[in-house]
């Protein structure tokens, strides 16, 4: 798999490929696609596009399509790390009181991603659910497939597909992982294993705006000195390969010390 970061864009990830050659999966029509961090807190009079919003530091930038700043980056050995001062994605201005850095790596046809966000300020805001991370696939990738809440989970239990809309859908998972599905077959997996739930939806007839997006969740309240970190991984393949190779490193983790 190939992987890529937009520096001009926080540096979010904006490609995402089966090779080298390969066409990028992802969406990036705007800052607010691309696998990125976003979290929410309490409403600050901010106003997005007629909409009363909320403090919410997006990585890749503002819906103006203001760049949130990259303090650093790095690459090597087939790892990338990038820190980044995201910024107000309705607000637009910088967020000085958060930090996000995220350090990639390919390894064994995988894209693995760590992810960390740091948040300084004084304020407590209220519990809400963040996105961690939100995911932008193409829209060709129209079905969602999963291993639903209540099957046997990783005993090759009868797999859920769906066709999400719009406006978000929830999800619950007995797996925790999920791949949305083009005609063609081919899948793009995502594995989280902090959660077990996600918000989802599609969006469709409005051209170059559409997409299919997902964002695992969990429900989290911002307070002073927060600092929360996760892995998630990205594979690609027919969804009975990503689903083999999530199960394997399932189990993997479960024999871990």
């Amino acid at each position: 798999v190939r992987l890529g970061v937009n520096l001009s864009a926080g540096g979010a990830i904006g490609w995402f490929s089966a090779s080298r050659s390969g066409s990028n999966l992802l969406n990036t029509f705007d800052h607010g696609r691309y696998v990125q961090q976003s979290f929410y807190g309490d409403a600050d009079g901010s106003d997005w596009n007629g909409k009363a919003w909320r403090y919410n530091p997006v990585q890749g930038g503002s819906w103006k399509n203001d760049p949130a700043t990259v303090l650093e980056s790095s690459g090597r050995d087939g790892a990338l790390y990038v820190k980044t001062r995201p910024r107000q994605w309705a607000g637009r201005s910088e967020v000085p009181d958060m930090i996000f850095e995220q350090w990639l790596r390919l390894e064994g046809g995988l894209a693995r991603l760590k992810i960390r966000k740091t948040y300084t300020g004084n304020r407590s805001h209220e519990s809400r659910h963040q996105e961690l991370p939100a995911v932008f696939l193409e829209p060709r990738f129209g079905t969602l497939v999963f291993c639903a809440k209540g099957a046997a989970a990783w005993q090759d239990a009868p797999l859920t597909r769906r066709q999400p809309g719009f406006p978000n859908e929830g999800a619950d998972f007995s797996e925790p992982w999920a791949a949305w599905e083009e005609p063609g077959g081919q899948a793009v997996g995502i594995y989280f294993p902090h959660t077990t739930e996600a918000t989802v939806y599609r969006v469709t007839g409005t051209g170059q705006g559409d997409c299919s997006y997902i964002a695992p969740v969990r429900s989290m309240a911002l307070t002073p000195g927060l600092v929360f970190e996760h892995e998630t991984i990205l594979a690609t393949g027919t969804v009975a390969q990503i689903r083999s190779v999530f199960t394997a490193l399932h189990r993997q983790t479960q024999k871990s010390p």
